[in-house]
């Protein structure tokens, strides 16, 4: 018999470890130390990603934009948290668009 399989790692994984990570210390937590630092801190640290993010992508380099990829899915999720906004309420709100063409959600927007 084989090796079990690992479960792959999911956003809720993520959600999970950065949610643990509020009552943890700075000194040993990249993340604590983000959000020791406040939303505003945590937002533009996402941008600074998102833009790495966007660069990687013109260049056309797959090892760049995974790796962007991943921080500006973490500094999103860390924003999120700083921000007190649960990623749940964020799927809730993906789920309601899927209900109307992208272009008529646009537009609803006002």
């Amino acid at each position: 018999m084989g090796q079990p399989t690992a479960r792959p790692f999911t956003i809720d994984d993520l959600v999970a470890i950065i949610q643990s990570r509020v009552a943890g210390s700075a000194q040993t937590s990249y993340t604590k130390t983000l959000l020791d630092k406040g939303a505003v801190h945590c937002a533009k640290k996402f941008g600074e990603e998102a833009v790495e993010f966007v660069i990687a992508t013109t260049q056309a380099d797959d090892a760049a934009i995974t790796a962007e990829a991943a921080d500006v899915i973490y500094h999103l999720l860390v924003a999120l948290q700083a921000s007190n906004v649960p990623l749940e309420k964020v799927l809730g709100e993906l789920q309601r668009r899927t209900g109307m063409s992208g272009h008529d959600e646009k537009a609803a927007r006002g």
